[in-house]
C-alpha cells in the first residue's frame, strides 16, 4: 500500500472518531439533523434591560391565536416593580410559530451571553419559554446574544405595531 493512501485513510479515520466523540464539532460542519420544531408555545416571555429601560415581552398561546404584550417595567416606591402594559396585538398562532422557528427558539435553550470584556454597559436578556406541551427553554445574556436574537425582537415589535401603529 502507498504510504500516502494510509495517511489519508487514518486521518478521516480519525476525524470521524472526533466527531463522533465530540458533537460541537459536527455542529461546526453542520451535519447534525435540523433543530427541533416548535409546533405548540404555552408562554414565551423575553426579558430586555439596559440601563434606562426594562421591556418584557410576552407571548401566550389562545386557542389559534398568539397575544403578545409588551410591558415596561416600572419602579414605583410603595409597590416596587411593577409591569405595566404599553402595547396589545392578536396575530395567528402560525404567525407567532413561523417567528419562533425562523428564529431557531429551541436552540437557545441553555444559552448563556457572557458579558464581553471591555464593554461598559449594553443590553441584557433573559427568555423563558414553554413550547411543545412540555419542553422548557432558557436563555440568558449580556450583550452576548443567541443566533436570530434581533430577529425575534424586530418580529414582535413589528407584530406590535401591525395592530398598534
Amino acid at each position: 500500500m502507498n504510504r500516502n493512501y494510509v495517511k489519508r485513510v487514518f486521518t478521516f479515520l480519525l476525524l470521524a472518531a472526533a466527531m463522533m466523540i465530540f458533537p460541537s464539532i459536527s455542529q461546526a460542519v453542520d451535519t447534525e439533523t435540523p433543530s427541533e420544531m416548535i409546533s405548540s408555545f404555552e408562554i414565551v416571555t423575553l426579558r430586555l434591560s439596559g440601563m434606562r429601560f426594562t421591556n418584557e415581552y410576552e407571548i401566550v398561546m389562545k386557542d389559534q391565536e398568539a397575544e403578545v404584550v409588551k410591558y415596561e417595567i416600572r419602579y414605583r416606591k410603595e409597590e416596587g416593580n411593577t409591569r405595566v402594559p404599553v402595547s396589545k396585538a392578536v396575530c395567528s398562532a402560525d404567525r407567532m410559530l413561523t417567528l419562533l422557528n425562523a428564529c431557531e427558539l429551541v436552540s437557545w435553550d441553555g444559552f448563556h451571553g457572557a458579558h464581553p470584556k471591555d464593554v461598559r454597559d449594553g443590553i441584557m436578556f433573559s427568555l423563558k419559554a414553554t413550547v411543545n406541551g412540555v419542553r422548557k427553554i432558557e436563555a440568558d445574556g449580556s450583550e452576548n446574544f443567541p443566533n436570530h436574537f434581533r430577529e425575534l425582537w424586530n418580529g414582535l415589535d413589528s407584530i406590535l405595531r401591525s395592530q398598534n401603529g
